[in-house]
């Protein structure tokens, strides 16, 4: 039987992805465009790790070569931001969150080229498993918003590719202090990409620099500190007493979460048909599936990144 210690961290990671899941809800309530939405997100948490002492620290402690391997993992996550939100402005929460469920099929694909381990048929068996669902998916929703639909697979492809690379560094300097260079970078990174952004990805061009008026402002405050610092400092105490394994199956509910959140809250059903639910349980069946089947080999790391 779980101690007490385990049971509280188990609900403080449910917790933790629940609000991960809040963060589709917030995407579309907020009324900027996906690039300045996510570059206020990302300059406000980055603001707000730059007051704690303990950040500076660590970044004092880096070496050169590890600081610039976060910031090209930063460049990563500022991508699949851009990438997700874009898919939740032009789709929806529902469908930006079902995409982010097919990152395990992508990471079981290039986890090895990046890990440099042996590919295992299995994992490939994984992918094809999930695509019947991705078939029902993208026939269970309306044709003007299947480019987003492309748009949140080409995110969760980024989460596979960030996400490995996490993996390698992640353990090597303090948590928060990785998460604020990264931000920082990524910040650095959308600042830079804007003027270019109408040539690779048209449909996501905007200025970042665009003022949120009050409302978005509340709701990008309610973005970075409720749903991206505090979770992540949740998950920081609750990874002491849980295993990556039990965490890798409650972080599969976060699109389950996205999801029943944006029924009830944007209505979302009626805007999708049942094959689009259907294809979300294959897809959904097969993520918590992969790891059962794969439990004998060590779980992997969870990631230092949130949603």
């Amino acid at each position: 039987m779980s101690n007490p210690d385990t049971r509280k961290a188990l609900l403080q990671i449910h917790f933790c992805v629940l609000l991960w899941g809040v963060t589709a809800i917030l995407g579309k309530l907020i009324t900027l465009p996906a690039l300045p939405l996510v570059w206020w997100r990302m300059l406000l948490v980055v603001a707000m790790l730059a007051l704690l002492p303990r950040v500076w620290r660590g970044l004092s402690a880096l070496t050169p070569r590890l600081a610039l391997g976060y910031c090209g993992v930063g460049a990563l996550v500022a991508l699949h931001w851009l990438t997700f939100y874009g898919a939740v402005k032009l789709a929806n929460a529902s469908v930006a969150a079902t995409c982010i469920a097919l990152a395990p099929v992508f990471t079981a694909i290039v986890e090895p080229w990046i890990a440099r381990r042996p590919f295992q048929p299995r994992e490939l068996a994984f992918g094809l498993a999930v695509l019947p669902g991705v078939a029902l998916v993208v026939g269970g929703v309306p044709h003007g918003m299947r480019l987003g639909v492309a748009v949140g697979a080409l995110s969760a492809l980024l989460v596979a590719v960030f996400g490995s690379f996490n993996k390698r560094l992640v353990s090597h300097a303090d948590p928060l202090t990785v998460t604020a260079l990264e931000l920082g970078a990524g910040t650095l990174t959308l600042t830079l990409l804007a003027p270019a952004l109408p040539l690779l990805l048209p449909a996501l061009a905007s200025s970042p620099w665009v003022l949120p008026d009050l409302h978005d402002a509340v709701l990008l405050l309610v973005l970075s500190g409720l749903c991206t610092l505090l979770p992540f400092a949740l998950a920081l105490v609750a990874l002491r007493h849980l295993s990556a394994y039990t965490v890798q199956l409650v972080t599969n509910l976060e699109p389950v979460y996205a999801i029943v959140l944006a029924m009830l809250f944007l209505g979302e059903q009626h805007e999708l048909t049942p094959l689009f639910y259907l294809g979300v349980a294959i897809i959904i069946g097969a993520v918590f599936l992969h790891p059962l089947l794969n439990r004998a080999r060590p779980a992997p790391s969870a990631s230092a990144q949130p949603e």
